[in-house]
């Protein structure tokens, strides 16, 4: 085909057809579609039932869509195994020394955001004699679950937000769960209300075996939690009054944030706090090609409705996404939420890309106090000099997604008060 002008690929409707099925499959398709004898001969037929309608095809074009059609070099064993379309951008230049990758600490950001917050709490306090209540429902036992509660409770406390922790255990019922919640949503001095319903699965992270978005309810630590299983989730989030879901999963919330010219109370606090850090890193987002790695109801999916919001131009890959390396390689902003350790090579990304890094996965590592050191979704080194900015793990989400959290509790308070 590149032996004909441009003028000639679209003068005539035989012409573009082929033009646009060469060009539309993968070059190691074409190569086995092309060994076969059977192929060759509907290709001729089609070239020549092409050439006797009505000048479809002129005599010299017809000789040189077959010539090139059945030439050795398009089956040859030189061509490519992966598709790379012509468009692509090209794989990412080795590791620059020179090139200075930014890292964006979640932490500095995030104690800005806290100290602005005991700001306006003081000042609520002193204006109306109340301050923001957060309340948290922890259902199970499990240490880390605990340890992710705690430190929101102990930010509370830092920040001058009022908390509650209920627990409850892990084999109880629906309707215990149900009571907990109606009688924090009847609560006056309650203003923000969350639930937290893991629990361990047969799954061993430190050897990988976290399965790739196994369900929609993967919770954003991505260490290996999930819903317990004999728990409704959708009957357990609609009973949490709309103006006190701080973690922006109620059906509305979530329903707002889908459709444009509608505000929901409360985004997700994780997807919330990447895009804060976005912002304030002065990354341009309106425009840019996104990438978002995951699709769970908690990150992935808000996550991709909220930088579609800020004017990206959003891709989605999950488990059944073919070829995620290419997609990836062509995002100008990558926020990968799988929690899968290391999935994101340098390879994968565009140089200059910027990279959000969500995943928070324990790999084991003898050199470490307990065995183990926490890692992203993204290969950290091999990133470094490749991307333009990159958020560390931990110390970049994990720190925002509490930011956001007591932010959206003070926001439910300044409904009522002021």
């Amino acid at each position: 085909l590149h032996h004909l002008s441009s003028s000639d690929k679209t003068k005539t409707p035989g012409c573009l057809a082929i033009f646009v099925i060469v060009n539309a499959i993968d070059a190691c398709t074409l190569r086995r579609l092309l060994f076969f004898s059977s192929m060759l001969l509907l290709a001729r037929k089609a070239l020549a039932l092409a050439h006797n309608k009505a000048n479809r095809l002129t005599t010299r074009e017809v000789h040189c869509l077959s010539s090139i059609l059945l030439s050795p070099p398009l089956v040859s064993l030189d061509l490519p195994e992966n598709w790379v379309p012509y468009s692509a951008p090209p794989s990412p230049v080795p590791f620059d020394s020179e090139q200075k990758t930014v890292v964006i600490d979640g932490k500095v950001i995030a104690e800005e955001i806290r100290t602005k917050i005991v700001s306006e709490v003081c000042k609520m306090k002193r204006d109306v004699g109340r301050v923001p209540g957060l309340a948290v429902v922890l259902v199970g036992q499990q240490r880390d679950s605990q340890t992710y509660v705690r430190n929101k409770i102990k930010a509370c406390e830092e920040t001058g937000i009022k908390s509650v922790l209920a627990e409850l255990p892990e084999d109880c019922t629906e309707g215990q769960i149900i009571s907990v919640l109606k009688k924090f949503n009847e609560d006056t001095s309650i203003h923000g209300l969350l639930s937290s319903l893991v629990s361990r699965v047969e799954t061993n992270p430190i050897e990988n075996k976290i399965p790739f978005e196994v369900s929609s309810i993967v919770v954003p630590s991505c260490n290996g939690r999930y819903l317990v299983q004999h728990l409704d989730e959708a009957k357990i989030l609609n009973m949490v009054r709309l103006e006190k879901d701080v973690d922006g999963f109620h059906p509305l919330n979530m329903g707002n944030l889908a459709m444009r010219g509608r505000e929901p109370l409360f985004v997700s606090c994780t997807p919330k706090g990447c895009v804060e850090l976005l912002i304030r890193a002065g990354v341009e987002i309106a425009g840019k090609n996104a990438v978002v790695i995951g699709r769970s109801n908690i990150v992935g999916l808000p996550m991709s409705l909220l930088l579609q919001r800020y004017d990206a131009t959003v891709s989605t890959v999950h488990a059944f996404s073919k070829d995620p390396e290419h997609i990836t390689r062509e995002a100008d902003i990558v926020v990968a939420a799988a929690g899968i350790p290391n999935l994101v090579r340098g390879s994968w990304l565009k140089p200059g890309a910027v990279v959000i890094d969500v995943g928070t996965c324990p790999v084991e590592d003898s050199g470490c106090e307990h065995g183990y050191r926490l890692v992203g979704d993204v290969c950290y080194e091999e990133a470094l000099g490749v991307a333009s900015a990159i958020t560390p793990v931990p110390g970049g989400v994990g720190p925002m997604t509490i930011a956001m959290l007591l932010c959206n509790t003070l926001d439910a308070a300044k409904r009522i008060f002021i």
